[in-house]
């Protein structure tokens, strides 16, 4: 063999290996999937995103919940028996308003139970998702966030109160266009939260929790903690099955080709680990 013949033996090989990589991954997450849902008896639909490279110029592409995932999501609740109960696991910055609220109608309107599990985060219109369900399954540091809306790069509330803090001649026909649209925004979204709500909590108690989330408490990347979330009244759990912790490892960063969390992958009180004796 040539050296020109080794030279395309190993650019062949280099090409198809991350083929191959991806495809044994996908096998065992399969696997897995399959094995969680034997245990638990439940179907298990995973939302997860992570950022991804755009083709080999890798530019970051930042996904997020779309149409294309509500149709997904939407086909695969279908497919699941009516009595089956559903897990469904969220790791998502948040998306589409009209996206997240199929998701969360569709996960209201199921008879059988419905467990939302965020090992990370589930972020804006993953916490739209979240709310619809019977139970939200954290794991101990992972995250919600507030559900109101987004103007482009301006939150609705803030436009809103420029209306109310300053008077309308000194206010621009573009701002006093933007805030008529984020006043509706805000009306359409602390509406979906109720109707999400309705009939697990008291009225009132509703009302006053689709206020908090919708109407610019706080930033809109504020994190919601497990203790936060309790207190608002969510159903929520810490309990999360470490196989739901295992199967997010099988969804790795793609951006990068050298991690920039590296560690020793030890577990507790197994030999050679700080908590062993």
């Amino acid at each position: 063999m040539g050296v020109m013949d080794l030279f395309w033996l190993l650019f062949m090989l280099s090409a198809v290996e991350p083929l191959i990589r991806r495809r044994m991954l996908e096998a065992t997450r399969l696997r897995m999937l399959a094995r969680i849902e034997r245990e638990r008896g439940s179907r298990v639909i995973l939302l997860v995103h992570r950022q991804e490279t755009m083709g080999f110029l890798g530019f970051p592409v930042v996904r997020y919940i779309d149409i294309n995932d509500a149709q997904e999501v939407l086909r695969a609740i279908q497919m699941t028996d009516a009595d089956v109960p559903l897990d469904l696991v969220l790791h998502t910055p948040g998306g589409l308003v009209l996206a997240s609220l199929q998701i969360a109608r569709a996960v209201r309107k199921r008879r059988g139970k419905v467990r939302v599990i965020v090992p990370h985060y589930a972020m804006s219109g993953g916490t739209l998702i979240a709310l619809a369900a019977d139970e939200i399954i954290m794991s101990e540091n992972a995250v919600l966030g507030p559900v109101d809306p987004q103007l482009g790069e301006w939150p609705a509330a803030s436009l809103v109160r420029v209306l109310r803090e300053k008077p309308l001649s000194e206010i621009d026909d573009e701002t006093l266009i933007r805030a008529d649209v984020a006043e509706k925004a805000l009306r359409q979204v602390q509406e979906a939260v109720q109707e999400l709500l309705a009939d697990r909590m008291p009225p009132e108690r509703v009302h006053e929790l689709a206020r908090t989330l919708t109407q610019g408490t706080w930033t809109h990347d504020h994190p919601i903690t497990f203790e936060t979330a309790r207190s608002l009244g969510l159903p929520v759990r810490i309990d999360i099955p470490e196989a739901f912790m295992h199967l997010m490892t099988l969804y790795p960063q793609p951006t990068r080709q050298q991690s920039s969390v590296e560690y020793w992958p030890y577990r507790r009180n197994s030999p050679g680990s700080r908590d062993s004796k």
